[in-house]
């Protein structure tokens, strides 16, 4: 039987719904195509093939190079000298080619590259399957490393199976996680930032900058070789250690995985890999990312859906990673890549400006992830909004299971930037944090690392600006820095409980980090003191970040303990503008927000039944508040007149302080007169 495509929740689609199935129509054409028995996890197996592996007796090295004409191994082992007894043969007519080496020709640690020829000249080039590499400190040149230490890791956790709940994400960055003006590493992280992560309450970690990168400053989205762990920051095996820690404390570990673009970098990447511009990329006016200065692949080649389809198995069976965060998805479908449009109309996921073979990649990427790894998790950077993009490929989606809601943090930064707090609308406030496509689940988050960037400013920076520097002492205070410390607890909680899928922190951004993220560059005399995250502020019981760090640890438990974000209906129950109050219910648990900036009201009626109990609030003096509320008390709905009559509603009356939101618990009813 068919199944029941997506887009029948929405009527609004059903104009489009040709164009739909012809769109799934092609994916799965495409997935026959290359799945064979063992489906598309079968297909996915490049790694095996490709790039460096020990044998029984010795090595054997195997590269794509169509368009080559001769290709030699050069490295420490031949003096970086072509020699005879290290040329690679063409094994076929598709462009493999092919290396058998005796044990003793290569070691541990070895450094090397490979000298490609073609018919119009010569270049170096790393392998393309290198799963290892290492910079020179000095001349900052890459090259691959042969890498088979003695003893393999040992996992402590063979097959972790993550609790299926909803995740509560804390992306962070390896090398800045250290408080010291330097990279930070993998073993560092694990030792020192890991426990942090857990003991707050986070589900899953979101690693960026993996993936092998030339430019440290890119944050990891210019990447060169998709098959390297970054040595930056460590070995491969202190990464596994990493996930295995993580994973002892049932912590999944997500990477962002970039494919939606590589480097232009000839020497470390695959721009000009064989000599031929269009082995992985479009050639001609599709070739250039206008925005990103890199290269666009071409999602139309097999070799490519080859490369990329085992990048993903790899990181999930090498490094035992628990999903993805697929980056610049909008940027990968789109011709114009999403640029200069506001996706106002459906027209405009259907008026031909798509690019379906992008579109049949993350459908197959989707499908293959899930084959392999059933427990995996992906989640999509799209802003567009693309139907199906975050749907069941069963359900003729492109089979993401969350999509990044990254309308949120732009709406929070345009509202703190441009409107009175007085002047905020409370509809369209819980409107834009709760709005999502039927068919999706989405990651919410309040605001983004780029606005932690130098140039852009995060959410505390803008409402404090120069008093985060002179004013977070816990015995000052001010109208603007009280303003930030209670905006920035309510943005949070709001956008935490409004959710409809997932929430995302980034590293720092809980505690108010005070600085701007600048990496070492010629500006700033290659400096690393901004290229880190300041944890003793956090720890520092004198100062209000460890107010706000308290705060995140409280919201992030309400997940933990009562699994808040697996219940997804949201019921929006009351709205005033005038007052700038909203409620909403979800599950057993009320949510009242007071975001005027002046007004406290007493005895302020919400239209809602139950016997409830505060178990987090804003106000809370342990997060920085001004302990107006009563917490260890039950509050009870009555009805608003006496008269008993079925068609008289139930308020609940409650102390609502100004700029302050309440989450409270409905208490099990033990008599008929609690109400």
């Amino acid at each position: 039987m068919e199944p029941v495509g997506f887009y029948s929740s929405d009527p609004w689609l059903e104009p489009f719904s040709g164009i739909i199935e012809s769109r799934i129509k092609k994916c799965r054409a495409k997935e026959a195509d290359l799945a064979g028995e063992g489906g598309l996890k079968e297909f996915a197996m490049g790694h095996y093939y490709y790039g460096l592996h020990r044998t029984l007796d010795g090595w054997v090295f195997r590269e794509y190079a169509p368009n080559a004409e001769k290709i030699c191994l050069i490295g420490v082992f031949s003096d970086w000298k072509e020699k005879s007894s290290y040329r690679l043969n063409r094994i076929n007519q598709y462009g493999d080619w092919e290396i058998n080496l005796p044990f003793g020709s290569l070691k541990h640690g070895d450094l090397y590259k490979l000298s490609v020829h073609w018919s119009e000249g010569r270049g170096e080039r790393i392998p393309s399957y290198a799963t290892r590499l290492l910079q020179d400190e000095t001349t900052k040149i890459f090259s691959a490393q042969v890498w088979c230490p003695e003893e393999e890791y040992k996992w402590k956790i063979k097959d972790f199976e993550p609790e299926p709940t909803a995740p509560v994400i804390y992306e962070a960055h390896i090398g800045m996680s250290t408080p010291h003006e330097k990279v930070g590493s993998y073993s560092e992280f694990t030792e020192n930032v890991l426990p942090i992560i857990a003991g707050s309450g986070y589900n899953t970690i979101q690693l960026m900058a993996i993936q092998e990168h030339p430019f440290y400053g890119s944050f990891g989205y210019h990447v060169s070789s998709f098959f390297a762990a970054s040595s930056r920051f460590g070995t491969p095996e202190e990464l596994k250690e990493l996930i295995d820690t993580a994973h002892e404390s049932g912590i999944r570990v997500i990477m962002d995985l970039v494919h939606s673009h590589s480097v232009k970098n000839l020497l470390e990447g695959l721009g000009l890999f064989d000599g031929s511009p269009g082995l992985y990329f479009h050639t001609g006016a599709r070739r250039n990312h206008v925005a990103w200065d890199s290269l666009c692949f071409d999602y139309g080649k097999d070799n490519v859906l080859h490369f990329l389809l085992s990048n993903c198995r790899y990181w999930l069976e090498e490094y035992k990673f628990d999903g993805f965060r697929f980056d610049g998805v909008t940027s990968m479908i789109y011709y114009n890549h999403g640029l200069e449009k506001n996706f106002t109309r459906y027209e405009d996921y259907f008026d031909g400006g798509q690019d379906t073979d992008a579109l049949t990649y993350l459908y197959l990427a989707n499908s293959t992830i899930h084959q392999f790894r059933p427990g995996a998790i992906t989640v999509a950077e799209e802003m567009s909004g693309m139907p199906g993009i975050a749907a069941p490929c069963s359900e003729k989606g492109f089979g993401f299971d969350y999509r990044l809601s990254m309308g949120v943090p732009d709406f929070w930064i345009k509202l703190v930037k441009d409107t009175p707090d007085e002047n905020w609308d409370m509809g369209q406030l819980i409107h834009e944090l709760s709005q999502h496509r039927p068919e999706e689940k989405i990651i919410s988050y309040c605001e983004s690392h780029d606005q932690a960037l130098v140039g852009d400013k995060t959410l505390i920076f803008r409402m404090i600006d120069a008093e985060m520097y002179t004013g977070m002492s816990k015995s000052y205070h001010s109208l603007a820095l009280d303003r930030g410390i209670a905006l920035h607890k309510m943005i949070r909680l709001i956008t935490f409980c409004a959710s409809g899928g997932g929430y995302l922190n980034f590293m720092g951004n809980e505690f108010g980090h005070p600085e701007w993220i600048d990496f070492p560059r010629e500006g700033n005399n290659w400096s690393y003191k901004n290229a880190r995250r300041q944890w003793p502020l956090a720890l520092n019981e004198d100062l209000k970040y460890s107010f706000l760090m308290k705060f995140d640890n409280a919201m992030v438990n309400l997940h933990r303990e009562f699994r808040l974000l697996d219940d997804r209906y949201l019921n929006r129950i009351y709205e005033n503008n005038y007052d700038k109050i909203v409620a909403f219910t979800r599950g057993d648990f009320l949510m009242v927000f007071n975001f005027h900036p002046t007004r406290s009201f007493t005895d302020y009626g919400i239209p809602v039944k139950g016997k409830f109990r505060i178990v987090v609030d804003t106000d809370d003096p342990e997060f920085g508040g001004f302990d107006r509320l009563r917490r260890n008390v039950s509050y009870t709905s009555i009805r608003k007149t006496q008269r008993q009559t079925l068609d008289q509603p139930f308020y609940l009356y409650l102390y609502l302080p100004s700029r302050t939101g309440l989450v409270l618990r409905n208490e099990p009813i033990k008599r008929a007169t609690d109400i």
